[in-house]
């Protein structure tokens, strides 16, 4: 796949970050670049300027690793930068096709075996779901549909949490911290077109995303990737209002490329009260509905 463009703003944009001071540099006087200039990124990773400048124009086909590992400290790169350059790399000479999710059918067609279904149906406490790296909810426990309502019920949002985010006005009073989750979304399709830039679905998403939200389209030219395992996030939620969850992402062995979101609050606490009236909610819901979990889920 010819990805030059993608790892030629990668690339710029992290060069950009640095200051001297941050690289153990002298300043000097009359920079005209953010950041590093090339030649200092080229001395950093002790290789030549006319090396590093034909990276940085996007030629990673065929870079070894250990080129690969010095550029990234020479840009002090993160674990999720790291991951995200080797991804790049991989793509350009197309090595990343075995290490590639299989590609995943549309919503309306897959659905979860009845085993992930039972374990989620499983977990009581607090919200479970499978995403896959659009950010498309694939499968739910009941608690979670009740909280993600907003998410489900947006006309033509197909339950992907990034759209909800930047399309929905629903999401500015479901996110207290809307700016923090509207960094996190784009992280995290970002680190996606890494990992698996041949996914039309995802690239007709980024382009819907750039199109319609000018917050998007800042976000997206920024070029910036993280991990997103675990942490504490709040919410407001219609039905009951504040809630203060802690999460873990777990990545799911059996299905590559799915990640299985556990929402838990702290015992004793008003959000652990919090979820048990969401519960009580999501059951009066549910009575006046006859879909079924599995039926929705799929969506």
């Amino acid at each position: 796949m010819d990805n030059r463009e993608e790892v030629r703003e990668f690339l710029t944009s992290r060069r950009a970050k640095i200051t001297p001071e941050q690289a153990g540099l002298p300043a000097g006087p009359r920079r005209r670049v953010p950041g590093l200039r090339r030649s200092e990124v080229a001395a950093l990773a002790d290789m030549s300027v006319e090396y590093y400048a034909k990276l940085e124009r996007g030629n990673l086909a065929g870079v070894s690793p250990s080129v690969l590992e010095a550029l990234a400290r020479a840009l002090q790169l993160d674990d999720a930068e790291r991951a995200h350059l080797l991804n790049l790399a991989q793509a350009a000479d197309g090595s990343d096709v075995l290490n590639r999710p299989r590609r995943r059918r549309t919503k309306g067609q897959w659905r979860p075996h009845r085993s992930l279904q039972w374990t989620l149906d499983a977990i009581t406490a607090g919200p479970a779901f499978v995403r896959n790296g659009r950010m498309d909810i694939l499968a739910a426990n009941p608690l979670a549909r009740a909280f993600y309502a907003d998410v489900y019920a947006a006309p033509g949002n197909q339950a992907n949490l990034a759209r909800f985010n930047f399309l929905d006005p629903a999401s500015r009073r479901f996110y207290p911290d809307w700016n923090l989750f509207a960094d996190v979304a784009v992280a995290i399709l970002r680190t996606e077109a890494g990992r698996n830039p041949h996914d039309k679905d995802l690239h007709d998403l980024v382009g819907e995303l750039s199109t319609r939200s000018e917050e998007f389209r800042t976000r997206w030219g920024a070029h910036n990737v993280r991990h997103h395992g675990t942490g504490t996030k709040r919410f407001h939620h219609s039905a009951v209002g504040e809630l203060t969850l802690a999460f873990e992402g777990l990545e799911m062995a059996a299905e590559p490329g799915l990640t299985l979101t556990i929402y838990t609050a702290e015992p004793g606490s008003p959000s652990e009260e919090g979820l048990r009236l969401l519960a009580s909610w999501a059951a009066t819901q549910n009575s006046d509905s006859p879909s079924t979990t599995t039926e929705n889920a799929g969506r």
